[in-house]
């Protein structure tokens, strides 16, 4: 359990720790903006392989609740909103990817938010939280609840981090395409500055649910459970 938790806030540690705080500035000038990405990336990847190779080897003994039908139902359900945002995201432009800052550049931000950024503007972050919080439901097991928690922390506080981070670099082009969308989900809808579109959301939710059943198929090979 030790390894575990420490290993989960190893990889949360480092991934905010480094891009979202003034030492990816200071790293960015001593290396290099591709010396910076490329130790990123190993830091990164490291962190991850030892988190999932940590999960595969402990076994699970201590359990804060059993696993039950019922709460795999309810997992079942958030899975195919789950991959509806994650995927969705995607088939949009999204401002708050990584390298698509340009796409505010012409001031154009307020008229961005499409699709699944109109429910809210982090759709993959909100997608891997929902896919989080399933599987935390659905294990019970301490080793699980570290691991699967993990991933939802960093996803949700990398929403907040890259809002903060995107408001400095940005400015006014950022705060156009703010006003007009929301971290929390249907927050800016509700709040009536943006609306859904049934037009927009057909081909995500298609390619979710499209995107869910693969992931059933191939739950088995790459977890040992079956899910459907």
């Amino acid at each position: 359990m030790t390894l575990i938790t420490l290993a989960a806030v190893l990889f949360v540690g480092t991934h905010l720790g480094i891009s979202s705080t003034g030492l990816r500035m200071r790293l960015v000038g001593a290396l290099g903006e591709r010396a910076y990405l490329v130790l990123y990336s190993l830091v990164a990847a490291g962190t991850l392989s030892y988190l999932i190779w940590l999960y595969n080897e402990l076994p699970r003994y201590d359990y804060l609740w059993l696993p039950s039908p019922e709460l795999h139902t309810v997992a079942k359900v958030m899975m195919p909103v789950a991959l509806i945002l994650v995927l969705g995201g995607f088939l949009v432009k999204n401002p708050t990817m990584v390298g698509a800052e340009r796409l505010l550049a012409d001031g154009s931000g307020g008229d961005l938010a499409k699709g699944v950024t109109r429910i809210t503007r982090h759709p993959f972050q909100w997608g891997v939280l929902i896919w989080a919080i399933a599987h935390v439901l659905a294990n019970g097991d301490t080793v699980s609840v570290v691991f699967f928690s993990a991933f939802g922390v960093l996803a949700a506080l990398g929403t907040i981090a890259m809002d903060r981070k995107k408001a400095a670099a940005l400015g006014p082009d950022w705060q156009a395409y703010a006003r007009t969308t929301s971290n929390v989900p249907f927050l800016a809808i509700l709040s009536g500055r943006n609306r859904l579109v049934a037009g927009e959301l057909w081909l995500p939710v298609v390619v979710g649910l499209a995107g869910y059943a693969a992931l059933a198929w191939g739950h088995p090979w790459v977890s040992g459970v079956r899910i459907l």
